[in-house]
């Protein structure tokens, strides 16, 4: 349907109004509009039924995962704490092949001249790596130690090297020379010159 002229001016008129001097009005614009108010943007109770159970998908599988990281964490300190006790021993052995024959080590009282002992020594040691005086070679773990070292003593290959297995594993009270299965352990190989 075609409109006519006459009819597009009528309905410019009704819809923009002009003043006397032809400007077209905004009062006179908003006069004849209705007004309707804005629509507003809202969720469904469904959206927001299905946001929440995302969500606490989400949560729960991140909560999940909070036992799993404390227990590695866990295992990684002990770790690293092992591998200190380790180094110390190795430090200890490597001192104690300075001291005149018959002497024991001053920092874990261990064999002077050690290549030629047979039986290991074992140390226990403290939640934070440090040794738990006079505590070589006990029959029982103390009661506050953690960490259990059994030093090994190998025949040498050569008169100039003394060889050692060192082990620290935990808890100290499970003897794995006695077949216990301990929770986790260390173990390092020492080759020292003499």
């Amino acid at each position: 349907m075609k409109h006519s002229t006459s009819d597009l001016a009528f309905l410019a008129a009704v819809l923009w109004p002009r003043r006397s001097d032809g400007v077209i009005s905004n009062t006179t614009i908003s006069k004849n509009l209705k007004w309707s108010p804005p629509e507003t943007a809202a969720f469904s109770l469904v959206e927001v039924t299905l946001a929440m159970g995302i969500a606490a998908f989400c949560l729960i599988t991140v909560f999940a995962l909070l036992p799993v990281t404390l227990k590695t964490q866990q295992a990684g300190i002990q770790q690293t704490t092992a591998n200190t006790i380790c180094s110390q021993i190795v430090a200890d052995l490597s001192a104690d092949m300075r001291l005149p024959p018959g002497q024991m080590s001053k920092q874990f009282n261990l064999h002077g001249h050690w290549a030629a002992q047979g039986t290991p020594d074992i140390l226990y040691f403290a939640k934070d790596g440090t040794f738990i005086p006079n505590s070589t070679n006990q029959s029982t773990a103390p009661p506050d130690s953690v960490f259990r070292a059994t030093v090994t003593y190998l025949q040498p290959p050569v008169e100039t090297t003394s060889l050692a297995d060192i082990t620290v594993s935990w808890p100290a009270q499970v003897d794995p020379l006695a077949g216990g299965v301990p929770a986790g352990k260390v173990e390092t190989f020492a080759a020292i010159n003499r």
